[in-house]
């Protein structure tokens, strides 16, 4: 057929050396014309044609220029941060937060909505994104016609359907099959309600942190790593060469005890139920320990680890001590799994429970990967922290939408448009957690 070649269209082939050229220069820029060829494949009239629709759309600017050999100077290129704004949401357990971005993934504005530790009331979740992007974008002076997309984190499983977007199904949180896309969609008084034509991207919370680490972290130059979310409960996201975008596993999910603990979930021996940070507060309390009273689970996790570690002279707890002790246990024969399951390169351990346990904790947690796991793949595997701090959930949201846009060749999303759900947060008023 005219204008096909092995099944693909010149519109096809256009948006593919397109995305090559963006990707490119993205990761690896600034580059000059010259040196685009050879890291695309492209030839040098393809390279010219790209570059040239870039610059004229807008995507792509001139940084610099470099000396050639004997030449005239090279321009450089790069992907001009200033045409387009990104939104990452992470919908925690403890807060929503919500940044706005440039395309390099700088931050241009932020804004946070504290949560009780019942506080994934449906409606409630659903003002908090809409009226922290209404606020970002009110403080960056930020127009919604300049958004790329609305990446969100969200706990649980993510499932799509063709009349209501994005389904999740947070059995921890207490949401069994909420349409957040349509929710999102809804007008709600007095917050932002964004058009159609910027496209929301919701995934889960560990996938989110995994794709953030992979892109811009520990995990760069990996083709194989577990990427752990360690928070009030605790989630995974493993990458390989046939999942480059890595999926999420329920990996707190996994029983590590036969008839164990009750999890949020309702199953017995979770992980989750031993070595999420609520549960570990729970045992802590239930071993005898002292938490303070009226705070957050970040603020009392860092008194257990005080307690526990204390500085100067103090002595230890032996409480916290011991009880952190076991969960090191857990947690290492939980990651034992995960090195037996995909023989992983790497595996990186964010979420804030798991950055303010810190390396300290991570090597008590080390110390049991031989006991649980197969010794030629755990002699293989490199376990460390991950490196971009508490926003790497709201940083790998955004990726969500850049890689669209990335594998639209520089397109825009097309306006999406889902059922509309009259009368949802009343049908839900039955079924919120107690």
């Amino acid at each position: 057929m005219a204008g096909q070649r092995n099944g693909r269209t010149v519109h096809d082939l256009r948006r593919e050396n397109r995305a090559a050229v963006l990707q490119r220069l993205y990761f690896e820029g600034p580059m000059s014309r010259f040196t685009l060829g050879p890291a695309t494949g492209l030839s040098s009239g393809s390279i010219s044609n790209v570059v040239a629709e870039l610059v004229t759309e807008g995507w792509v600017e001139e940084a610099g220029s470099v000396e050639s050999d004997g030449g005239r100077p090279r321009t450089l290129l790069r992907v001009a941060p200033g045409r387009g704004q990104l939104i990452g949401v992470d919908v925690g357990e403890t807060r929503v937060r919500v940044e706005l971005f440039d395309l390099s993934l700088s931050e241009l504005a932020r804004a946070e909505r504290p949560l009780t530790l019942k506080g994934h009331d449906v409606g409630g979740i659903a003002e908090h994104i809409r009226d922290g992007i209404g606020e970002v974008l009110d403080a960056a002076g930020v127009t919604e016609e300049g958004l790329l997309g609305v990446g969100i984190g969200v706990p649980g499983i993510v499932a799509r359907d063709g009349e209501l977007g994005a389904v999740v199904h947070g059995q921890t949180i207490g949401w069994d099959a909420v349409p957040l896309e349509s929710l999102l969609r809804e007008a709600g008084r007095g917050s932002t309600q964004l058009p159609d034509s910027v496209p929301y991207f919701i995934d889960n919370g560990a996938k989110t942190l995994g794709q953030a680490e992979m892109w811009f972290g520990a995990g760069r130059g990996t083709r194989n790593a577990v990427v752990v979310l360690f928070g009030s409960g605790v989630g995974a996201c493993v990458v390989t060469e046939d999942v480059e975008q890595g999926r999420a596993v329920e990996w707190g999910h996994l029983t590590v005890r036969v008839q164990g603990r009750r999890c949020r979930c309702g199953g017995l021996g979770c992980l989750e139920a031993y070595a999420g940070a609520e549960a570990l507060l729970e045992r802590w309390q239930e071993a005898g320990g002292h938490p303070p009273r009226g705070t957050d689970e970040e603020r009392t996790l860092t008194a257990m680890l005080d307690a526990a570690y204390p500085k100067g002279d103090s002595a230890a707890d032996p409480t916290a001590l011991a009880v952190l002790e076991e969960t090191a246990e857990y947690l290492g024969a939980g990651l034992a799994d995960l090195i037996n399951l995909f023989q992983p390169e790497r595996i990186l351990v964010g979420g804030w429970a798991g950055l303010q346990l810190g390396q300290r904790f991570l090597t008590a947690v080390k110390r049991y990967i031989p006991t649980y796991a197969l010794s030629y793949p755990a002699g293989r595997v490199t376990i460390d922290l991950g490196r971009l701090g508490p926003d790497a959930v709201t940083v790998g949201a955004a990726t969500l939408p850049l890689a669209d846009f990335f594998a639209r060749g520089g397109r825009r999303a097309a306006p999406v448009r889902v059922a509309e759900l009259p009368g949802w947060q009343t049908a839900l008023e039955g079924r919120q957690p107690s």
